[in-house]
């Protein structure tokens, strides 16, 4: 049922239920650092029903069973990783236009593509998207399920997950948008939840890449994380976790697994309540659909990596918006300067329309950290505040589309389709 660690204790059923929620489903900026057992990261062991096979490809698992014409497409990064997109159109002749505006999804960490599709058509956004005419593209990251590899690589080798948000970000994200915006002949609609927020701001800094958006959407949007408050990822972060992983040798986060399990237990047993997961990671939701657990976890959690992982407690521990922190002599050789590079979000243009949403009961993408985005930009994007809303609300909340994805369509709807050229 749980489809994480199969072979799991049953006595430990519930907790690992709750956990696989936590992870599965966050799109946060993976603070449950369970990982693989195995130092390369081999997802070959994926207990998954849906583990990587050349004949299981979103298009025919999720997309065409619901009814919408969708194709794949692979391209590959400058770094040499070979990532899936995904491109939806309406199921009804009536909204398939020709010329209809690309819109981009950019799923969070621990998830893939099919984040935007695990509930019924008229509940996710992908979907929704697609039935009110524009052209869905989905983007697959790196290490995940969807995504085909590298031209040189083996995911069991160890180069093969020296990389974090900043790759996601500068390699994987700016690769999609650039891909979509020469198929399309058009400007692309952005749209990301939580990590997937991150890389969009980092992005949209470089401005080859920001010239090619014509807005975006954000929900949940991070770039500062310095006032997160979920108790779950403050314990682990006191606890170098992440330093832990790394000295382990561990380069795969991979959720599928018996060390998870215990690994959890050392971070809870006799320092924190750990019996809602979810909430001691992400902050109270209001609305998850709780019925739909089962089928979520056929989907999720995918992999990550561990420098991904220690490059997000950065984040929290320094309250920066920054490149990779290597150590003193290390960034010295890499980026001529003791202290890494920031992101300088005052270089997203000013003219670049942007929308987003958040909620307050959000303990990772925190209000006072928003407020450090948003002294920074240069623009003043629209902002929806939900107050009841937790980070998982804004994916697969039972009222999302009503809360939320109306006002972004109604957003992305009042500007008009822009050519490339």
């Amino acid at each position: 049922m749980l489809g994480v660690g199969m072979a799991l204790r049953s006595s430990r059923s519930v907790k690992l239920a709750e956990l696989a929620v936590a992870v599965a489903l966050l799109a946060t900026t993976g603070f449950a650092s369970l990982c693989s057992s195995d130092p390369g990261g081999d997802i070959a062991g994926d207990s998954s029903p849906l583990a990587r096979s050349p004949h299981r490809t979103l298009c025919s698992q999720l997309i065409e069973p619901a009814g919408y014409p969708c194709s794949e497409h692979t391209l590959q990064t400058k770094d040499g990783y070979l990532l899936a997109l995904q491109r939806v159109s309406s199921g009804n002749r009536e909204f398939q236009a020709e010329g209809a505006p690309p819109v981009l999804l950019q799923h969070g960490l621990f998830m893939a593509g099919d984040a935007w599709f695990l509930d019924s058509p008229g509940q996710s956004l992908g979907f929704i998207l697609a039935d009110h005419g524009f052209d869905v593209w989905v983007g697959n990251v790196r290490g995940t399920r969807w995504s085909h590899g590298h031209v040189s690589l083996s995911e069991k080798d160890k180069d093969f997950w020296d990389w974090s948000w900043e790759e996601l970000a500068l390699y994987d994200l700016a690769e999609m948008i650039r891909y979509i915006s020469s198929i399309t002949s058009s400007k692309v609609f952005l749209v990301g939840h939580s990590q997937g927020t991150i890389m969009s701001l980092a992005a949209l800094t470089q401005p080859d890449i920001a010239e090619m958006v014509e807005a975006a959407a954000l929900l949940c949007p991070i770039s500062y994380l310095g006032h997160v408050s979920a108790p779950l990822v403050l314990r682990m972060v006191s606890m170098h976790l992440d330093q832990m992983v790394v000295a382990m040798g561990i380069h795969q986060l991979n959720f599928r697994s018996e060390i998870g399990v215990n690994l959890l237990d050392s971070v809870c047993d006799g320092h924190i309540e750990c019996n809602d997961l979810l909430t001691s990671i992400t902050g109270k939701n209001c609305c998850f659909n709780n019925s739909r657990v089962d089928f979520y976890l056929e989907y999720e959690p995918q992999p990550s990596s561990s420098k991904n992982l220690r490059h997000l407690f950065q984040m929290i521990r320094k309250g920066s918006f920054a490149m990779y922190d290597y150590g003193f002599f290390k960034n010295m050789k890499i980026y001529s300067q003791l202290k890494p590079p920031a992101f300088d979000l005052k270089g997203i243009p000013q003219m670049l329309p942007m929308w987003m949403a958040y909620g307050g009961n959000d303990a990772l993408a925190d209000m006072v950290d928003l407020q450090l985005t948003l002294k920074e930009l240069q623009s003043k994007p629209e902002l929806l505040y939900i107050e009841n809303y937790g980070h998982v609300d804004f994916l697969v909340g039972l009222k999302a589309k009503e809360d939320v994805y109306d006002h972004m369509i109604e957003f992305f709807m009042s500007f008009g389709r822009s050519s490339s050229s």
